[in-house]
């Protein structure tokens, strides 16, 4: 069952919140942080990414990172840019994107229930990102930005969800994207009935937010063995029923053709793939893959028997690693490998005809999007995701509420 718990959040005032809610921390680079930050001096990333007041070119991190970011929180706090909330609560966060709706209750989230596997993964994490995720939990004292979460939706929580929603909202504003975000306190009794009825979902999945948890283990038991007490057993998290969710395509482009002429490298491809010039430059259905090369656009399908039939083989993403990207292009592991390059499908396809056409990269390959039935198979069957698997929109603003400890 889901332990989800309402928390005493830490968050701005009303006329305060469109100059504090910023985008998340790995979304951008301390450049870009700098830049959107700039002439605002409440602006979250003066807690998320605190090297922006710090001088360029410093350590992200380094002992005074990390202490400058426990330091702005104390003065957002002192200033009251962010204060807390008298009562335990649950939040619900509303996202608009375009005719695109996801609702999601706020919540504090059991690092219990993520050791024991009922919270459920699909990714790997990197150790340098855990790591600095630790840190900076820990120094900070508490979660400044929340885990993804999704659950199989329920119509019994649907409707408390729905009945939360009827009052007026705490925050309703509209970001520089364009995306609407809406946010309500959840008042009263509401919040037990809510309570009960997540007890009934068997498990969480987590869409995004895989170094954030780990690091919220991490910084529990790291807590623990100091003899320490306080929230540090839970974590903030926004939880959305699946059947809300929104992937987009993840798409790949490649510096060079691994030695390969271009007509060489659609030679090779033809024995894996049906190979069509001209096609549409996006796919309409899984194991289809747009190819952008040397100016024109093919339609890649692959050959039945080129992927084995679990939960991760039939992936799209695992087919071009396995069937392209490694053997052809010589990209062992996408991770590490500088010379691929991820594009989030929201960008489009001309940002992947820009790059090729630009020289820098030799070949794009535009994907059909991961679904969320797969996400929570391969959860369910322990496997993990290759990497860059999923690409979710809208993005979860940050700044709107924080679980200190």
């Amino acid at each position: 069952m889901a332990e989800l718990r309402p928390f005493r959040g830490v968050r701005p005032p009303k006329d305060s919140v469109l100059q504090i809610a910023a985008p998340p921390y790995d979304v951008v680079n301390a450049e870009e942080a700098r830049a959107y930050a700039k002439g605002n001096t409440r602006s979250f990333f003066r807690v998320s990414r605190p090297e922006i007041d710090l001088p360029a070119g410093t350590d992200e991190h380094a002992d005074e990172v990390y202490d400058k970011g426990r330091e702005n929180l104390a003065l957002f706090q002192r200033e009251g840019w962010l204060r807390q909330d008298g009562e335990p609560s649950f939040y619900l966060y509303r996202q608009r994107m375009g005719a695109h709706v996801q609702t999601g209750v706020v919540a504090a989230a059991s690092v219990e229930e993520y050791d024991a596997g009922r919270i459920k993964k699909h990714e790997l994490t990197r150790a340098d990102k855990e790591d600095d995720r630790t840190r900076h939990v820990d120094v900070l004292g508490g979660n400044d930005e929340p885990v993804f979460l999704t659950y199989r939706a329920s119509p019994a929580i649907s409707a408390l969800v729905e009945e939360g929603t009827r009052g007026a909202p705490e925050y309703d504003f509209t970001t520089e994207d364009g995306i609407g975000h809406t946010f309500w306190v959840v008042r009263g009794e509401l919040n037990a009935r809510l309570e009960e009825a997540f007890r009934a979902v068997p498990a969480l999945y987590i869409a995004d937010g895989h170094h954030r948890s780990a690091a919220a283990s991490r910084v529990h038991a790291l807590r623990r063995q100091r003899g320490e007490s306080g929230g540090h057993a839970r974590f903030l998290a926004v939880v959305f029923p699946h059947d809300q969710m929104q992937i987009l395509d993840y798409n790949r482009v490649v510096k060079d053709l691994n030695g390969l002429s271009s007509e060489e490298l659609l030679r090779r491809l033809g024995e894996r793939f049906e190979v069509k010039k001209g096609a549409q430059k996006k796919p309409s259905q899984a194991h289809h893959f747009g190819m952008y090369l040397g100016g024109a656009w093919y339609q890649l399908t692959a050959k039945p028997g080129t992927f084995e039939p679990t939960p991760t083989g039939v992936l799209d993403v695992t087919i071009l690693q396995r069937n392209v990207l490694e053997p052809l292009l010589g990209i062992g592991d996408p991770r590490k490998d500088a010379r691929i390059h991820f594009v989030g499908g929201i960008r489009g396809m001309e940002e992947l005809e820009r790059l090729v056409d630009g020289g820098a990269y030799k070949v794009a390959f535009s994907m059909f999007p991961t679904s969320l039935d797969q996400l929570m198979a391969i959860s369910d069957a322990g496997e993990i995701m290759p990497p860059k698997s999923t690409w979710f929109e809208p993005k979860l603003r940050s700044g709107l509420v924080l679980h200190l400890f």
